[in-house]
């Protein structure tokens, strides 16, 4: 029986809607194939707290290598500042981080950066810098509102300097 042309635009659209489907799941499957790590959704969610809550001051991420996704490690209450920040962060261990830095403009402005900070010391493996470095722009596109990002290898390299002049 042949088929009429509301038929024929049913099944036309139906097929256009699969590709589009397969296509997608195609796309996030080669965005986690570059560095194979998944990102947990309360990755995002913290990070939509932060960004339009101010829930907290940083968020410190890491990579956990058996279920090979990136997981919320630690969190900064509003309260805790920079040095808080700082100490948080492991010596030997790589991290993704991300910090609310407030500051005042030359203006006498109050104003807000959000920091993305890749954090990877000189003395962590070899193969944590690699995951770490290959993961992170993955994992940069799932936090929308990143306003500045930061690599450090040491403390010095994210010194609140380092933030003040990078903010303005």
């Amino acid at each position: 029986m042949p088929l009429c042309d509301a038929q024929k635009r049913s099944r036309q659209i139906h097929s256009i809607q699969v590709e589009k489907h397969k296509q997608r799941q195609n796309s996030k499957s080669s965005a986690n194939a570059a560095s194979g790590m998944a990102v947990n959704d309360e990755c995002k969610l913290k990070f939509l707290e932060l960004k339009a809550k101010r829930t907290y001051r940083f968020i410190i991420y890491k990579i956990e290598e058996k279920q090979k996704q990136v997981v919320v490690d630690k969190l900064g209450e509003p309260a805790n500042g920079y040095d808080d920040f700082t100490a948080n962060l492991p010596a030997d261990e790589c991290r993704y981080a991300v910090y609310d830095f407030d500051f005042v403009t030359e203006e006498n402005c109050q104003k807000s950066r959000i920091f993305f900070i890749a954090w990877c010391p000189d003395t962590s493996r070899v193969r944590s810098k690699m995951i770490y470095a290959s993961s992170k722009d993955r994992f940069k596109r799932e936090l929308d509102g990143i306003q500045i990002e930061l690599q450090a290898t040491d403390p010095t390299e994210m010194g609140l300097d380092v933030f003040r002049s990078r903010a303005n």
